[in-house]
């Protein structure tokens, strides 16, 4: 086996994987080195598994709907191990799939630890490899702070693997990744409190849908504490006690904390091929993922500018084909108009700007919003409800933002994606026949605007 490449990628994750088998493409001689699990936190500890349990957290409500549609589902049961296991078999074959993309691409595999000791040399567990360029896509890792009593916290990559689900748990931070597990776990039958030291959890969310998510979630039952902090946790008989700043005790059999991610750096460089990291760890890079040292690059969740997987996997295409490919990007890659989705309960669907960047960067729009019941939940008590919400600039008619909180709301942004991202207006939006009866007809038949200026 040789030790010598044009490119050696530490790290496959989706961004990993897609610019080795890129590059190999190109033609370029192409190794990757993963200590862990291959696809990444995607695919093991991120969207995948998370996604499942979602699926799988919404039955009850399924089944509870079903009554009021004339059918009996009484004396069902919810066996939490064969939902883990299920899970965990899926994530195994698609760990094979990995693997055999990159044997197909002929990209070579070394299992290890992958250490940058100098530019042009990754060493892994003890053997050298030499090359001309070096990409890092090692993504990042769950943060806890320090307080006393954080041992006895759980990360998110437990959820995945627990024993047994806990009766009470107390889920903390207010990021997405906290407000999906309080859902999740909600669903599944816990009884759920989300701890968060600000005024709103999901920030950098649309205003209103951040409201929006908080009425309904609190309506299903979930126990929100906002402007709530951890001073401490102590442990007794497997219960865990925590103390918080306003002098409250409160129980719960776990707790589980969801404060961001950081960049996965542990023994990454040597001390002469340390690049430059940001405030926050995260590597620097320019607008061809070049770092700081000449033929390092990184790109993904360790760089933190959008840490999604699809950016990722677009990042690494695009780095692919600007180092190996004959017809090179004419450009650097356009972050504008990147659609996401939060699986929350209720789930959220999101592309363009908010109300709030808007008016910051606009000063005139106007604000077109829905709040409805579904169809679907009309013949029977529930009140669950949807949102949908378009920010339009005043002066252009261009729909600069769209924002879904409800069901199927990440299924209705990916394709009205494609219009934000064309530069449709309102006009157009207006001028589209809707499918009825549906949800995301409400998208196309708003015509009451409320204008706001800066």
């Amino acid at each position: 086996m040789t030790n010598e490449f044009d490119l050696v990628v530490i790290g496959a994750g989706s961004g990993g994987v897609r610019a080795a088998r890129m590059a190999a493409g190109h033609g370029a001689r192409v190794a990757i080195v993963e200590k862990r699990f291959f696809g990444g936190t995607c695919v093991n500890v991120g969207c995948v598994p998370k996604k499942l349990f979602s699926y799988g957290a919404h039955f009850p409500d399924e089944f509870a709907l079903a009554e009021d549609y004339g059918y009996s589902i009484a004396g069902w049961k919810f066996d939490w191990a064969t939902l883990r296991e299920n899970k965990t078999r899926e994530i195994a074959r698609l760990n094979g799939i990995y693997r055999r993309i990159l044997d197909q691409a002929g990209v070579t595999i070394f299992e290890g630890h992958g250490r940058v000791e100098a530019p042009g040399q990754v060493s892994v567990d003890g053997n050298i490899l030499t090359t001309d360029k070096i990409l890092l896509a090692v993504g990042g890792k769950p943060f806890v702070p320090s307080f006393p009593g954080n041992e006895h916290v759980k990360i998110s990559d437990d959820l995945f693997y627990l024993e047994e689900l806990p009766k009470q748990v107390a889920v903390v931070g207010g990021g997405y990744i906290a407000t999906e597990f309080a859902g999740i776990l909600h669903g599944l039958g816990c009884e759920v409190t989300q701890i968060y030291r600000g005024d709103l959890f999901l920030r950098g969310f649309d205003g209103d849908i951040r409201e929006f998510v908080a009425e309904q979630m609190a309506e299903q039952g979930i126990n929100l504490r906002f402007n709530t902090d951890v001073d401490r946790i102590e442990e007794s008989e497997g219960r865990k006690r925590v103390f918080t700043n306003s002098g409250e005790q409160l129980e719960f059999d776990d707790v589980f904390y969801a404060t961001g991610r950081i960049p996965y750096l542990d023994n990454l460089f040597s001390a002469d091929a340390t690049p430059s990291l940001g405030k926050n760890g995260a590597i620097q890079v320019d607008e061809h993922y070049q770092t700081s040292i000449d033929g390092v690059y990184a790109l993904g969740d360790v760089i933190d500018r959008l840490q999604l997987t699809p950016v990722a996997l677009a990042e690494g295409m695009w780095l692919a084909a600007h180092l190996f490919g004959k017809a090179k990007p004419s450009g650097p890659l356009d972050y504008r108009n990147i659609a996401t989705a939060v699986f929350s309960h209720p789930n959220i669907g999101t592309v363009g700007m908010t109300q709030e960047e808007a008016l910051a960067t606009i000063g005139a729009i106007r604000v077109f919003k829905s709040s409805f019941r579904p169809m679907r939940y009309t013949l029977g008590d529930r009140q669950v409800r949807s949102m949908i919400k378009l920010i339009v600039d005043d002066s252009t008619d261009k729909v600069l933002g769209l924002h879904i909180a409800g069901e199927d709301a990440a299924e209705i942004t990916q394709g009205f994606a494609v219009a934000i991202k064309m530069g449709a207006t309102k006009a157009d939006f207006d001028a589209t026949v809707g499918i009825h009866p549906t949800a995301a007809e409400e998208l196309v038949t708003m015509r009451q605007g409320e204008f706001i200026r800066a």
